[in-house]
């Protein structure tokens, strides 16, 4: 069961309460009678174990093998541009 944090409009006092998915939140302050909230913070997640990380699923050798020689042999985009795009590039930094 989760742990819920409320913290009073009227006095700040802060609780803790545990609480099912189902239970219906507080909302009266236990102090002074005063109205209640929810209080939303960070949640810290822990990762353990195999499979999280980049490099887990693949040897170091394969993957940075393929990926260097595929870009090296394949033409860029830019190569296979016309002519006529840069031109207008040019001319505008001409201009400035």
């Amino acid at each position: 069961m989760p742990t819920y944090q409320y913290q009073c409009t009227e006095c700040g006092n802060g609780l803790e309460a545990v609480q099912k998915f189902t239970d219906e939140a507080l909302t009266t302050c236990p102090d002074c009678q005063g109205k209640l909230r929810k209080v939303f913070s960070a949640v810290g997640v822990v990762f353990k174990g195999s499979g999280f990380y980049r490099t887990d699923s693949r040897s170091s050798s394969s993957s940075s093998v393929s990926s260097s020689s595929t870009a090296s042999s394949s033409p860029s985009p830019a190569a296979s541009a016309p002519a006529a795009s840069p031109a207008p590039a040019a001319s505008s930094s001409a201009a400035s």
